[in-house]
């Protein structure tokens, strides 16, 4: 199975896929230095959500799917450094909506809880906007 969605994705700053399955997905995140926000190594939270957020469409895997709403918790902080995996699985599909819970890890610990509500539209977001 390939990946068939957010192909131009910067995946040096939202992560790599590693492992596809049919709804479920994991990406993996290699922090470096740009993603410090302290000069003590602390990883900023928005690097954090961005490679759950792309785990989420991976398991999802469609080229129109998008976020619709997130709720999330970062469990512990991630230093400078770390790697960290992001298991995403579908739990629930209604009609568009597809409800996907996103856990992110280095190593055992559990840095990152997330529940993503993703919607598969019928065509790309931006066709026909302004």
């Amino acid at each position: 199975m390939e990946v068939a969605t957010h192909h131009a994705i910067e995946r040096r700053l939202c992560g790599v896929a590693i492992n596809l399955g049919p709804g479920k997905a994991t990406v993996r995140l290699e922090t470096t230095r740009e993603m410090a926000a302290d000069a003590r190594g602390l990883v900023h939270g928005g690097f954090v959500f961005g490679a759950a957020d792309y785990a989420a469409m991976v398991a999802v895997n469609d080229p129109n799917v998008v976020l619709g709403a997130a709720e999330c918790k970062f469990v512990a902080p991630v230093r400078l450094g770390q790697v960290v995996d992001f298991s995403a699985r579908e739990v629930a599909e209604a009609g568009r909506r597809h409800d996907v819970e996103v856990v992110g890890r280095v190593g055992e610990k559990t840095v990152f809880e997330g529940a993503f509500a993703c919607f598969v539209l019928e065509r790309h977001v931006l066709e026909g906007s302004r």
